[in-house]
């Protein structure tokens, strides 16, 4: 009788990963866990994951062109009208204030219930969650600071010089309003964006990724690793 008969092997498919595309650099930092996000975080939860999030991701449509709608009007005033803010600000206060104190006026005569102005507040717990919230990301600032101040991280050194240099170019380009602007702007498009094709950006940020860390590595051969650095200050043992 004849013997069993062998099995070919199985021709690899995109399940098994071993595609020409899993092999590739950028499909290899995917494999590593490189996503801009995280792999288990999504838009909406790096956003906060609340009301603000659902208005930056265009889910509450109505508040999110209220933004957006309100953003560029009062662009319009300052750029192309030439409003000034403490002149839009007094006139809007004029305007208010004189509809409700003669609509007040207004009721007595026509028997009907003066306005219904609501007493706003800030609280004291707002307050100081936001002191909170400003002093932790001061002290933080602080302390990448004085680490590159002390020489102690060259990576981040340059990461901090080349982010400074790019405000300073977009300062050179446009005033302070018209960034504002164009923060409003992009808050409520790249998130969206990103949102509807995150794969493909993902993607594209692994071979970036990629191709950044191999020139990052050539030039630190050739040039970073020859710049005398402050030693690390030994750690008090207890």
């Amino acid at each position: 009788m004849a013997g069993p008969v062998e099995e070919a092997p199985a021709a690899a498919s995109p399940r098994d990963g071993i595609t020409e595309e899993a092999a590739s650099p950028a499909a290899a930092a995917r494999s590593r866990g490189f996503w801009l996000l995280g792999e288990d975080k999504s838009v909406h939860k790096a956003l906060g994951g609340g009301k603000t999030a659902d208005v930056l991701l265009w889910k509450e449509k109505k508040t999110s062109a209220a933004v957006v709608g309100g953003a560029t009007i009062l662009w319009l005033l300052f750029e192309v009208v030439e409003y000034h803010l403490l002149t839009l600000v007094s006139h809007l206060l004029i305007a208010a204030l004189t509809i409700l104190f003669l609509w007040s006026n207004a009721t007595v005569f026509i028997n009907k219930r003066n306005p219904d102005v609501p007493e706003v507040q800030i609280s004291e717990e707002l307050a100081v969650n936001i002191a909170l919230a400003l002093r932790a990301d001061i002290n933080k600032a602080l302390v990448l600071l004085r680490e590159i101040a002390l020489g102690h991280n060259l990576k981040k050194f340059l990461g901090v010089i080349v982010a400074l240099w790019i405000i300073s170019e977009i300062g050179e380009l446009c005033d302070l309003l018209r960034l504002m602007y164009i923060v409003v702007l992009i808050l409520h498009t790249v998130p969206m964006l990103y949102h509807k094709y995150q794969d493909k950006v993902d993607d594209f940020a692994a071979k970036a990724h990629v191709e950044l860390c191999k020139q990052y590595k050539v030039l630190d051969a050739k040039v970073l690793s020859k710049i005398p650095r402050a030693p690390p200050k030994d750690k008090k043992e207890n």
